[in-house]
């Protein structure tokens, strides 16, 4: 059985000034689906000014939002620099090195995934899905950003909604948290 835990699906889009950010309520463990629907893995950050996702084991992830909450209070709110400073303290700690779990971090301008091998990713196109599910919902969003008008949570809360059609481990009890318009 696997270790511990699990999240699943986070997707996070960027349209215009504005970004959303939307996570599945599903925890697994092992190849037990039902164990929680509600789970909240999407949080604001920083006075609301930030959003932050996770996918992967739900204690490592908990470990690395406090410790990315500490990283923007250290450098006032700067996304990228906290990013940064927490992927190169991921890396390099021996215990933090061992935490199973990747972030999307986003603010109104930017988006970012952050693993523990010292990677900040921006995504080229504004839209970047990780967990499980992530892969269905990054494609659901591409289409729907390509061909239409929507904004960024509508955008956001469908693609969702087809992962979860598609993904076993991933459901349609969705928080979802905008910054910017």
């Amino acid at each position: 059985m696997e270790r511990g835990l699990r999240g699943t699906t986070i997707l996070a889009v960027r349209r215009g000034d504005g970004v959303a950010m939307a996570g599945d309520g599903q925890v697994t463990m092992g190849q037990a689906v039902a164990l929680k629907h509600t789970a909240r893995k999407v949080r604001r950050m920083y006075h609301g000014k930030i959003v932050a996702g996770f996918a992967g084991s739900t204690a490592d992830a908990f470990t690395l939002f406090e410790r990315f909450e500490a990283k923007l209070e250290e450098f006032r709110g700067n996304l990228l620099r906290s990013s940064v400073e927490l992927a190169k303290e991921w890396r390099t700690d021996k215990y933090l090195r061992r935490l199973e779990a990747m972030l999307v971090v986003a603010d109104a301008e930017n988006i970012f995934v952050l693993t523990g091998t010292g990677d900040v990713i921006e995504p080229d196109d504004g839209v970047v899905g990780i967990g499980s599910g992530g892969s269905y919902a990054l494609a659901a969003a591409r289409a729907l950003l390509r061909h239409s008008e929507l904004p960024a949570k509508d955008i956001a809360e469908q693609a969702m909604h087809i992962a979860a059609e598609l993904c076993v481990y991933t459901n349609d009890s969705l928080v979802l948290e905008t910054i910017g318009s």
